[in-house]
């Protein structure tokens, strides 16, 4: 199917957005406590969808008997992905986060969903995951065997990539509540949900937590939280749907090759981050894993990055 140019336009703007959402943390998370950064952001997101489901006259809350399965992956999705993530990137360049998530996302929600029993390994597969280690290995590799491995790095690194675990366990949790939720219900739910655990939590043992709730956070903050919340979960996310309905699910999933390197390239030219020609090979072995597992053959669940999610999905409808 030949694309349009409005479909066109769209896979550009996504690519960007999300190849700049980690920047905008980035600059948040520097005066604002991350918990409220992060919590008031998604709760908010799932005000919004579920509104627009009560305006339509649609169901919102679920039945009883899925509410503790709906608080656990609540909690997986957004307020342990959001939290361990942002502080993992207090130490981290946007562009290297934004590497780590676009290239473990695909090869997570495999193996989880392997794991569940929803899908098979295939050989395809299996070379996926072993480029993506790779990638690792080089990029913390040469600097652990000579003794100079920033630790404070590599602590980022890992509370990226656990962040992102949690939201791919989570996410590959969530299929079998479909048969009772609709997505748009669920996404809702999750972000509500998730977004005022996670800001509670924040308010109850978060350090500065209290004082950033005046939100005086100041102009540059504010408006990345704005970008975060309408370009960069419902807009995007909404382009993103229309075009896995029109296009199929692994041709937009290329903006995972796209978007963290207009975030590298970005960050170095407007925040001076480092990147060295070892960073782009990691990045690029990491990038390459991420290509086999989206590839035709190697069947994956269609999933938003981590830092957006599924907000969206009822704008689209």
């Amino acid at each position: 199917m030949k694309a349009t140019a409005s479909q066109r336009a769209m896979f550009v703007f996504i690519c960007f957005v999300w190849g700049t959402t980690w920047l905008a943390m980035k600059l948040g998370i520097a005066t604002v406590a991350p918990g409220v950064f992060a919590g008031s952001r998604w709760a908010v997101a799932g005000i919004i969808l579920l509104s627009i489901r009560r305006f339509r006259g649609q169901r919102v809350l679920p039945p009883p008997r899925l509410w503790p399965r709906l608080l656990f992956v609540s909690v997986l999705l957004v307020t342990l992905n959001q939290i361990i993530q942002l502080y993992g990137l207090k130490h981290i360049t946007a562009g290297l986060a934004a590497v780590i998530s676009s290239a473990l996302t695909p090869i997570a929600l495999l193996c989880f969903a392997v794991g569940l029993g929803q899908e098979r390994f295939n050989r395809r597969q299996v070379g996926a995951i072993v480029l993506g280690v790779s990638g690792v290995f080089v990029l913390f590799g040469p600097d652990a065997l000579a003794g100079r491995l920033d630790v404070w790095e590599l602590f980022g690194a890992a509370g990226v990539t656990i962040g992102c675990l949690c939201y791919c366990a989570g996410s590959v949790m969530t299929r079998p509540m479909m048969r009772t939720l609709e997505p748009v219900q669920l996404a809702g739910l999750t972000d509500l949900v998730g977004g005022v655990v996670l800001l509670a939590s924040s308010l109850a043992v978060e350090p500065g937590a209290w004082a950033s709730m005046r939100f005086d956070w100041g102009w540059p903050s504010f408006l990345a939280w704005l970008y975060l919340l309408i370009p960069g979960s419902l807009l995007s996310t909404t382009m993103y749907f229309l075009l896995v309905r029109d296009w199929g699910a692994s041709r937009p999933g290329t903006y995972a090759f796209i978007s963290p390197v207009i975030a590298v390239v970005i960050g170095a030219l407007l925040f001076n981050e480092k990147l060295e020609w070892a960073n782009g090979l990691g990045m690029a072995l990491m990038l390459s894993g991420a290509f086999f597992a989206l590839s035709k053959g190697a069947a994956v669940p269609a999933a938003a990055p981590a830092p957006q999610r599924l907000t969206a999905i009822a704008l689209a409808e």
